[in-house]
């Protein structure tokens, strides 16, 4: 699938949502929720190409594979509070939401912080 026939996917059940919204409330949050799952699973399917992309980049250049991980783990981060916080704020809780992509934000910066960490111990060596 491309990403054409994935914002089909999207658009429509976005257009079923608002049909059923005005029948049953709950069945409307039922339906994005499922679309939202299945776009989000089709992305996860599509992070074996990334890791290959990765796994060939640290081939061609002498990249330590902690930052390599760490990269994918931020990324990880990022894709799981952005779809959570979408469906709570779909649902009508905007406030833990927002909660959500705080917590993602900040588990970011404390995933990151070895590599900022001997960033500057790299640049006090040069420093010295």
């Amino acid at each position: 699938m491309t990403v054409m026939a994935i914002g089909i996917v999207g658009m429509v059940s976005v257009l079923l949502a608002v049909q059923m919204k005005g029948v049953k409330g709950e069945y409307a949050t039922y339906l994005t929720m499922a679309a939202g799952c299945f776009i989000f699973f089709y992305g996860v399917a599509k992070m074996e190409n990334i890791f290959e992309a990765m796994q060939k980049i640290q081939e061609m250049v002498n990249i330590n594979k902690v930052y390599l991980a760490t990269l994918l783990k931020m990324t990880g981060i990022t894709y799981l509070a952005e779809f959570s916080s979408g469906i709570c704020k779909d649902a009508g809780y905007g406030a833990i939401g927002s909660q959500i992509e705080i917590f993602g934000k900040l588990s970011i910066l404390a995933v990151s912080m070895p590599i900022v960490l001997a960033l500057l111990e790299t640049m006090q060596g040069f420093l010295a």
